[in-house]
């Protein structure tokens, strides 16, 4: 039923709670499973006198070597349960790069996991797993993470 599943993750124990159901999903259906990574661009902070600072370039890659070793670290765990597994990181809009992601990889299912905002909270921060469910015409697995 489902061959390539595509897992967006954000690097937090809330997006993780995804992972279990992912497993299940990706060994009985012998699936590829896509782990998704959105790097939104960072270009400057805001200083201490409101004038944008620049990032160094090294302070850039440090974070971007994390980001790898953390998403190659989950693929390695699912490839060592016997699931085949890749890991990919994006730069842009998170909604849109998900969106994206699953086209390319010809995703028959999105795997996310919401981290249950509501109210003001939703509204000034979004909801990823949201945006995607009123943007994606493909099965969306979606599943409410605690705290």
């Amino acid at each position: 039923m489902y061959k390539t599943i595509l897992v967006p993750l954000d690097g937090s124990n809330r997006a993780e709670a995804i992972l279990p159901h992912v497993e299940e999903l990706a060994q009985r259906y012998q699936a590829l499973v896509v782990f998704v990574r959105v790097m939104e661009p960072m270009p400057y902070l805001i200083g201490p006198e409101g004038m944008p600072v620049v990032l160094p370039e090294a302070e850039l890659e440090q974070c971007r070597k994390h980001v790898r070793d953390y998403m190659d670290a989950i693929a390695d765990d699912f490839r060592e349960r016997g699931i085949n597994a890749t890991s990919q990181i994006r730069q842009g809009p998170v909604v849109k790069s998900i969106i994206e992601a699953a086209a390319e990889e010809r995703a028959d299912l999105i795997a996310i996991a919401s981290h249950g905002r509501s109210g003001l909270s939703q509204f000034f921060y979004g909801s990823v797993a949201a945006g995607v469910l009123q943007r994606v015409e493909r099965p969306l697995l979606v599943v409410r993470s605690r705290g």
